[in-house]
């Protein structure tokens, strides 16, 4: 059974997003990295990209795939997590804590309503 925190944000393809302000917080979910497996590699993007809602902002690879990540929110990007370079493994150990991978500057905080709740993200991963 995935760990689905409420409080936060969730995408159909598995990204969540905290809300901080006008900043978002953004990482894989717990289903997510357990789909994947061992992580071994994050590719973030550079601080200053302008990215619009859906777009891909980056890719996690494993042993066993390499998955897009997508931008839940429009803004640009403020802050990546550099620890990721040495330690891919963060995102399995700890998806939304250390594993986190993003923060955006919120361009329109009404995109929040295409995301999903954690009981909708629940359902719509069969958890």
């Amino acid at each position: 059974m995935s760990d689905v925190p409420e409080g936060l944000h969730y995408t159909k393809d598995h990204e969540w997003a905290k809300l901080e302000g006008r900043r978002v917080r953004v990482g894989i979910t717990d289903h997510a990295q357990k789909e994947l497996t061992d992580v071994v590699y994050v590719e973030l993007p550079t601080v200053g990209k302008a990215v619009k809602q859906g777009d891909e902002m980056g890719v996690v690879e494993s042993v066993k795939a390499a998955s897009e990540i997508y931008a839940p929110f429009s803004g640009t990007v403020v802050e990546v997590n550099k620890a990721l370079e040495d330690k891919p493994e963060l995102v399995n150990q700890s998806p939304y804590g250390e594993g986190w991978m993003v923060v955006l500057e919120v361009a329109n905080p009404d995109d929040a309503k295409a995301l999903m709740d954690a009981a909708a993200y629940r359902t719509h991963v069969g958890a």
